[in-house]
């Protein structure tokens, strides 16, 4: 049996911080799936030349450039959503000081 009375040195640091690819990654592999998702089914009832009719007569918008700019749209709102979940799942005590 092991005698755990004195605590390892990386149960006092915690785990170790994720590597910056792998934390873009997560935010934004996920919300690339959604924004494709979300593209193909808004495009399922809506049509992107009326709606370019519809707000930006004035454009010469095609329809493939109607899928992209929708598509980006819905990925940056995605990414938005999956930033901002990730910052409230951080630990608490990671980025504070020590409580006191």
């Amino acid at each position: 049996m092991t005698d755990r009375s004195t605590p390892l040195a990386a149960d006092q640091d915690g785990p170790s911080p994720r590597p910056l690819v792998q934390r873009i990654g997560a935010i934004l592999w996920p919300s690339f799936f959604a924004a494709a998702v979300a593209t193909v089914v808004f495009f399922i009832v809506i049509d992107p030349l009326v709606l370019r009719d519809i707000t930006f007569p004035d454009l010469d918008i095609s329809r493939q450039g109607g899928y992209t700019i929708a598509f980006f749209m819905f990925w940056a709102a995605t990414s938005a959503s999956s930033l901002f979940t990730w910052i409230l799942l951080r630990p608490p005590g990671r980025f504070q000081g020590p409580r006191r």
